[in-house]
């Protein structure tokens, strides 16, 4: 059994990590987050330490861990975006290997950062990137991968789009500021870039045509892939068939005109990712680089307008 702490504890992706620490067999010790509405601990962990003062959270870690003889084998870091790079490294300084959401950091010079502190403490730094134990994703990878041996040179069309809706709040919490969040395509489209550059290489172009508040679309050119891509949390966008079936989410990848079924199967990837992370096979700072680098490029660019290889979603933002 491994002993976890966690950081960002009442935020929405948390249960999800506990239910990964409960199912791997393990314990959860103590949980720190400033909201103290944390009552979906009792679903797993009762009586783990809670904390909403980060200080009080660093005294008990370091004083449990010299009283009990025992140690924090792992930090789970569920924190606002800006937050994971100085969580990290408090993991890992308190002699524990870190396990993070995504995005890990956001800009790829962090990752360099983090890799020096990786070195000094021996700890291991594992990122969530759970698409990549996806079974569709796994198939598409394999079968991309085949076609590749046998014409090297295949260039693959593809167009994503992901539509995930959010009220209000969205943009009053730290999720709608951009230098907390990362913007659009790092708070909600990372996993999908990092899918993307696992599967079909690193990026040789890209473009932006769109960036808004709630929205941002634009074009990438990777080794092995031309990607027409859509991001938007506005249920204004979200396919008419969706919602007459009350639904919020829309995800939907096409290669070469074939639809990617992979709408299913997310429940459980947090557990599987803590499986292979336990396992000492978790995604580092190195799987990280790629779609790090991908965001903070689209971040930085201006938008061009409908000009070029846009996706059809575009036509609708107004």
């Amino acid at each position: 059994m491994k002993n976890f702490a966690m950081i960002g504890a009442s935020g929405y992706i948390a249960p999800r990590h506990m239910k990964a620490i409960k199912e791997t067999g393990n314990n959860l010790v103590a949980a720190l987050d400033p909201y103290d509405g944390i009552g979906v601990m009792d679903s797993y962990f009762p009586q783990a330490s809670f904390f909403t003062e980060f200080e009080r959270f660093d005294r008990f870690v370091d004083k449990w861990r010299r009283d009990s003889g025992h140690k924090i084998d792992y930090v789970s870091i569920c924190s606002p975006n800006y937050l994971h790079d100085s969580h990290i490294r408090f993991a890992l300084r308190s002699g524990a290997n870190a396990i993070s959401e995504k995005p890990m950091v956001l800009n790829p010079w962090n990752l360099d950062q983090l890799k020096v502190i990786e070195n000094e403490t021996g700890n291991k730094i594992n990122n969530i990137l759970q698409l990549r134990l996806h079974p569709s994703i796994i198939a598409l990878k394999e079968k991309v991968a085949k076609e590749l041996e046998i014409n090297p040179n295949n260039v693959y069309d593809i167009d994503l789009t992901y539509l995930t809706s959010r009220g209000k709040w969205y943009f009053v919490s730290w999720k709608g500021d951009e230098a907390k969040s990362g913007g659009i395509a790092s708070n909600i489209g990372v996993h999908f870039f990092d899918m993307l550059c696992w599967i079909f290489g690193d990026v040789n172009e890209s473009e932006v045509h769109l960036k808004t508040a709630d929205t941002n679309a634009g074009y990438l050119q990777l080794k092995h892939a031309k990607v027409r891509w859509f991001l938007s949390v506005n249920s204004e966008y979200l396919p008419n068939t969706i919602k007459s079936n009350g639904l919020t989410t829309y995800r939907a990848i096409t290669v070469n005109g074939e639809d990617i079924e992979f709408s299913g199967g997310f429940s459980d990837l947090h557990s599987k990712s803590y499986e292979e992370i336990l396992k000492g096979n978790g995604f580092g700072l190195n799987e990280a680089y790629g779609s790090i680098s991908m965001v903070s490029q689209i971040r930085n660019l201006d938008a061009i307008g409908l000009k070029g290889e846009y996706h059809p979603f575009c036509k609708l933002v107004k």
